[in-house]
């Protein structure tokens, strides 16, 4: 693919955390096409949508770009295992398939194939079913910097960078 942007999001979901979610700059991926309704007392009529509409449908295990394509990838895979399959949580973050250990070893692996040398890659993990020290064993590559945040410091965003060809 030519003139991709410089931003990969490996997983997009609905682009929750994004503050323009047709940013120009970024190319987002994710598995599901989906639109679903969902209760939300706090939105008008009670319900609320939610989009999740990527620009490829592809699997962050094997992700359909060349080596060192982009600068900024961004890696926020789902992280429940315990969500049911009908549910608004599993809908809203999808959930672990039971080969989640070997799906996230490959995601890392494939993210930092498509990583450019001295580009950076943002993590996000929430701990609510499996701790993070347990999936950052899931690869060889150093955390350079981190920060918690959530309601119950269970969110962690990680910045690693890459410093090798592949």
């Amino acid at each position: 693919m030519d003139n991709l942007p410089p931003v990969l999001d490996a997983c997009c979901g609905s682009r929750m955390f994004w503050f323009d979610r047709k940013d120009a700059r970024a190319l987002c991926v994710d598995s599901r096409r989906e639109v679903h309704s969902l209760k939300d007392k706090s939105s008008k009529g009670g319900f609320r949508e939610l989009v999740i509409q990527p620009d490829i449908m592809a699997d962050f295990t094997k992700l359909p770009f060349v080596d060192q394509s982009f600068s900024l990838v961004i890696f926020d895979p789902p992280h429940l295992i315990h969500a049911g399959k009908k549910g608004w949580l599993a809908k809203k973050y999808g959930v672990l398939k039971n080969t989640w250990e070997q799906d996230l070893r490959c995601g890392f692996s494939e993210c930092f194939r498509v990583l450019k040398i001295s580009g950076t890659l943002i993590f996000k993990w929430s701990e609510h079913d499996i701790p993070l020290k347990k999936i950052l064993s899931l690869t060889s590559e150093q955390p350079l910097i981190s920060n918690r945040s959530g309601k119950h410091s269970k969110s962690h965003w990680i910045v690693f960078i890459k410093t090798y060809a592949n």
